[in-house]
């Protein structure tokens, strides 16, 4: 009988942070402002964000959140809650800076707080097909559909990113397009789901995990 060992990673985890973006507002799920994060929300039995942090925890060394508004109810995950350094809410590369800003590894991957459903071999991926190409990002894809917000980054990109959020741009792959970016092809759609109404929320509440 063979013993099972662990895979060969590209990248040993210890050497990632992970960092699940929870710093946006919300604005489909939280309709009439109420200040709801959506990945506070139940799906099923438990909150969104916290299916994501059980599905990338075991890829990564240190975890984060990031969050800008319901500390307390964050905080109560037991992990970091960094908030973005730029005011006004200003989206996933907010939140990338903020981490970076305060990391101590040389890599960082980013994952939203509404996908539950996030694969559980996404950053094994990321750092093999980065490393191999000599990188600076690897982000996921799936048919023609590129999900830049599922990324691995080099972390001495933080200065390179300072520059281009201080030129008042913001779209992430406006970022990383300007970068040495790969795309890893992914088969599963269905991993990358975001949920982001009240309506995908209650139909996704009795799927079971990819």
């Amino acid at each position: 009988m063979t013993a099972h060992t662990e895979p060969i990673l590209a990248i040993p985890r210890e050497q990632i942070t992970g960092v699940v973006l929870a710093g946006g507002l919300s604005r489909r799920m939280d309709a009439h402002g109420t200040g709801t994060d959506k990945g506070l929300l139940l799906l099923g039995h438990q909150p969104m964000v916290r299916q994501v942090i059980d599905r990338l925890a075991p890829q990564v060394g240190p975890l984060l959140l990031n969050a800008n508004r319901n500390l307390p109810a964050w905080q109560a995950f037991g992990l970091p809650v960094i908030a973005d350094r730029i005011e006004g809410f200003a989206g996933p590369l907010a939140g990338l800076h903020a981490v970076m800003s305060c990391s101590t590894t040389p890599w960082i991957v980013t994952v939203p707080c509404d996908s539950p459903f996030l694969p559980t071999d996404l950053v094994q991926r990321l750092a093999h097909a980065v490393i191999t190409a000599d990188a600076q990002v690897a982000m996921a894809r799936t048919g023609d559909q590129t999900h830049p917000v599922f990324a691995l980054v080099r972390a001495h990109l933080l200065t390179d990113l300072e520059t281009f959020l201080a030129s008042g741009r913001r779209r992430i792959d406006a970022w990383t397009g300007r970068l040495h970016t790969i795309e890893v092809p992914f088969a599963d759609e269905e991993a990358f789901v975001n949920i982001n109404t009240p309506q995908e929320l209650q139909q996704h509440a009795t799927r079971p995990s990819p």
